[in-house]
């Protein structure tokens, strides 16, 4: 038997503080958008909740989309019986019956919201709860640890009946807390940075660096198709490709050294700044964790990051690389992300880079490239913009 409600239980982040309505109002836009493709839905917004009411749509099918809004803590498959003792404790059954695989112990919770039903929140309990464990043989309960909680409740003009709770994506509503540049590579890192970043109710766009032809075309679709997972969770989002082969070629010529990789980094993140500043972005987003490769360790990492003005957000500077690959499966990236490609930065890679480095060394070496900035303006010029959008379109902006 299908429900006839979803309930949405917004997380605790977004119930908190002065933002509450704005909050609220981001993660309904969000359900809105995600569930667009079933035009039969209607919708009610209480306290905290949102009603979803279905008319005849799979549970299923919305629940693998609802668990993909940020800011969203629960979610609930409600039935809704008339106030009437006998049909209450029959969809009750029915509630218990769709959690699939028997559970061994289970309490009713009734919580009676309308004071003029007949019988109290404790009669409720023991007359719901009476009825299920007699028609479901081995049943027991458990009023400490069940395994499955029966909840019911009596509202004004009906009753709301559930037994499962299914989790949400959690965090802050997507871009609540303004906008960010994800630096994307390709590997496994970046994209479960930029989803947390999402998490924290920041808006994306990508930036990717490719040195074509010596980086192939489909070390680029990888890229589109890595922020395709994230436009799941984001929507639609920019997604710029920049031409760093001029940039790199020059560097190399000038400079080829164990500082390299940090000198093309820092023109990375210039680059970066620059986008950033013309799409009105406030930060930069990196996947970096702190020790995992040469320019990831702590010298390096301030060395580079002293290129720009703007924060530098590394959500992972702290994890381990287990914790990282288990949350790129989640998010389903992981697959993607070990495909083989090429990256622009192993092109030239110096035999010993240098992991802890001389940030006025580095400025001084960078100082002497005069023509340095005019190729950074050059590659911004030359950058390719392109909409990911959303359920896997695509579409060419612009050259900025």
């Amino acid at each position: 038997m299908n429900p006839d409600l979803v309930v949405l239980r917004l997380g605790e982040l977004v119930l908190k503080g002065k933002n509450r309505h704005r909050f609220e109002k981001a993660v309904y836009e969000q359900v809105r958008r995600v569930l667009h493709p079933f035009p039969g839905l209607t919708f009610n917004r209480e306290f905290g909740r949102v009603y979803i009411h279905l008319n005849g749509e799979s549970f299923s099918l919305l629940a693998e989309r609802l668990e993909k809004v940020l800011g969203l803590g629960s979610f609930s498959p409600v039935y809704t019986a008339p106030l009437q003792l006998e049909a209450i404790q029959e969809l009750a059954l029915v509630a218990m019956q769709a959690v699939g695989t028997a559970p061994a112990t289970f309490k009713a919770t009734v919580r009676r919201v309308n004071k003029s039903f007949p019988h109290d929140s404790q009669e409720m309990n023991k007359l719901v709860g009476g009825y299920v464990l007699r028609a479901i043989p081995g049943l027991k309960v458990d009023v400490n640890k069940p395994e499955v909680e029966l909840k019911v409740e009596l509202r004004e003009e009906q009753a709301l009946i559930y037994s499962q709770s299914f989790e949400g994506a959690g965090g802050f509503p997507l871009g609540t807390n303004g906008k960010a540049m994800l630096m994307l590579s390709g590997g496994i890192d970046s994209p479960v940075a930029g989803f947390l970043a999402l998490r924290q109710g920041l808006k994306l766009d990508a930036v990717h660096f490719h040195s074509y032809p010596y980086t192939s075309e489909k070390s680029q679709q990888k890229v589109k198709d890595l922020v395709s997972k994230l436009t799941e969770y984001a929507g639609d989002i920019r997604l710029h490709m920049v031409p760093f082969t001029s940039v790199q070629t020059k560097i190399h010529q000038a400079y080829n050294q164990n500082l390299l990789i940090t000198i093309l980094r820092r023109a990375m993140f210039r680059i970066t700044e620059k986008l950033a500043d013309n799409y009105s972005a406030s930060a930069i987003v990196t996947g970096e964790s702190l020790g995992q490769v040469a320019s990831q360790t702590l010298g390096s990492i301030n060395a580079i990051g002293r290129a720009v003005g703007i924060p530098v957000l590394q959500p992972l500077i702290c994890m381990e690389k287990q914790q990282i690959i288990r949350i790129a499966e989640k998010i389903d990236t992981f697959e993607i992300s070990i495909l083989p490609h090429e990256d622009c930065c192993t092109l030239f890679l110096p035999p010993s880079p240098s992991t802890n480095p001389n940030l006025r060394v580095v400025e001084s070496i960078e100082r002497k490239m005069d023509w340095l900035e005019a190729e950074l303006d050059d590659a911004v010029k030359q950058t390719e913009t392109i909409w990911i959008q959303a359920e896997g379109k695509s579409s060419f902006a612009s050259f900025f």
